[in-house]
Order: C-alpha cells, then sequence, then structure tokens
C-alpha cells in the first residue's frame, strides 16, 4: 500500500513538473516574440538624428534656445512629432539644432507655433529679483498705555 501511494506521488509530481515546464517554455516564448517586435517596431519622440534619417523620410530642421529645451521637448512629444535635438558644441553659448522628420510638417508649425508662444509669454513676465535692495521701514514708534 505504502508503495503504490510512493509510486503515484511520484508519478503526480512528475507530471505537475512537466506541465509546469512546458508552461514556462510557451511564456519564455511568447515573451521573446514580444521583445522582437518591440525591437522591430518604429520608435517615436526623442531619438538620435541616425534613427531619424534611417526611417528615410528626410528629415528638415530649427535652431532652439538651451534655456527652453524642456518646454520644446514637451511640446513636440504632445504633437507626436519625432525629433532629435544635437548640441553645437563650438559656439560659446550652446545652441542647439532640433531635426524633424520632413513629413510631420503640419504638426512641426504646431509645435512651433505653441513653442515660440510660451517662450514669449515667459520672457514677458517680469519676476522681481529676490536679490534687489528691498526699501527699509522705519521703526514702530513705542505705544505707551
Amino acid at each position: 500500500m505504502n508503495e503504490e501511494v510512493s509510486a503515484k506521488y511520484i508519478r503526480f509530481c512528475y507530471q505537475v513538473g512537466k506541465v509546469s515546464g512546458r508552461a514556462l517554455i510557451r511564456g519564455l516564448v511568447a515573451f521573446l516574440k514580444y521583445l522582437d517586435k518591440q525591437s522591430k517596431a518604429p520608435k517615436h519622440g526623442k531619438m538620435t538624428v541616425k534613427q531619424l534619417v534611417k526611417q528615410g523620410q528626410g528629415a528638415s530642421s530649427m535652431e532652439v534656445s538651451g534655456e527652453s529645451m524642456r518646454t520644446f521637448k514637451r511640446i513636440a512629444n504632445k504633437y507626436g512629432v519625432d525629433f532629435a535635438i544635437v548640441k553645437d558644441k563650438t559656439s560659446d553659448p550652446p545652441r542647439y539644432t532640433c531635426f524633424f522628420k520632413a513629413k510631420d510638417i503640419d504638426a512641426i508649425s504646431a509645435v512651433v507655433k505653441e513653442y515660440s508662444a510660451k517662450v514669449v509669454k515667459r520672457e514677458q513676465k517680469e519676476k522681481p529679483s529676490l536679490m534687489a535692495p528691498k526699501p527699509m521701514i522705519p521703526p514702530a514708534a513705542p505705544i505707551s498705555i
């Protein structure tokens, strides 16, 4: 009786291991297919110039100021534009050139319009200097009761 139970238990463990091994292999194969599909899918948003040109749709460029680079990236990602930013190291204040896909002209014009509006709005705001001298307030007169 004891040998019979042991044999059934061993057979059961073998079957469970075989099933879980097959499931593990299926899961790994599905994951590898997913990774392969992800690597072949075209990249969107910020990329290198080499990746942008490799897509074979031509590229146009524009110059972007360095202090508002973050704003530009946010707006370009919002409109789903593929772009690449290159820093010109030869100039003293660093200059940035942004390359776009040529087919995204309509989206680029919307990005440039919104970007320029935000930059102008930021420049028009006059923030008071924290380092500027403050006017002296005369000390209050003592209160007598």
